[in-house]
């Protein structure tokens, strides 16, 4: 049970509208889901998006948990439905400069604050975020119990994907296209050998580490 703004609780076991449906009988028309992606990479963006869904799509999950295939479906068929969307990516320098959790949360903020129309409520996926102009509630594993925020996690996920993607062609060598900048023996071993990009995120432990290593 999740307890909302209003004091009323809800089952999330009811279905992935739980949420939205509970807020909508208390006259919120636009619902806003919010989530991220690329939180725990040390390379590449972090990206937050926020999904106002004014038709339901079918399939909606965690993007964690759907193939690659479904989730490019799903970011498909959201992108050409009537569902407003905002994506915002922060630089890994700005994840350095501001460190990940306050990029994550400014992430989230300008990704609500470009929505047109404005939503009235705003579901955020984990971590409460301050500053929003409407009401807002931080739902724990949102990605999984709430349909706007799933979305919102498809497209953001999809999005930091394609770009890592990109990012490989630039640079190749350290395998981009297979790990998406998070920490993995490949991704640690190349970083060992070559040392970090432009689009390592030099804050990171990991990343310390590698330049340590490379020093004369």
């Amino acid at each position: 049970m999740t307890t909302l703004s209003t004091g009323r609780k809800v089952s999330t076991s009811a279905g992935m509208l739980t949420f939205e449906r509970a807020l909508a009988r208390r006259g919120y028309s636009l619902i806003a889901g919010v989530d991220e992606a690329g939180r725990g990479a040390c390379a590449g963006p972090l990206v937050a998006a926020a999904v106002i869904l004014k038709t339901p799509i079918d399939g909606l999950a965690d993007s964690k948990l759907l193939s690659v295939a479904r989730r490019e479906r799903l970011f498909d068929l959201l992108n050409e439905s009537d569902a407003i969307i905002e994506v915002v990516l922060m630089s890994a320098a700005e994840c350095d400069e501001m460190g990940v959790h306050r990029a994550n949360l400014t992430a989230m903020r300008r990704a609500v604050a470009r929505l047109d129309p404005q939503p009235d409520y705003v579901l955020t996926d984990g971590y409460p975020v301050s500053g929003l102009l409407m009401d807002s509630l931080a739902v724990w594993k949102g990605d999984r119990v709430s349909a706007s925020i799933s979305a919102a996690s498809i497209v953001a996920k999809v999005t930091r994907d394609r770009y890592m993607l990109e990012v490989h062609h630039q640079f190749p060598d350290y395998g981009f296209d297979r790990h998406k900048g998070y920490g993995t023996k490949v991704h640690d071993t190349a970083l060992t050998t070559l040392g970090p990009c432009s689009e390592h995120r030099l804050s990171y432990a990991n990343v310390k580490q590698a330049l340590e290593v490379l020093k004369p």
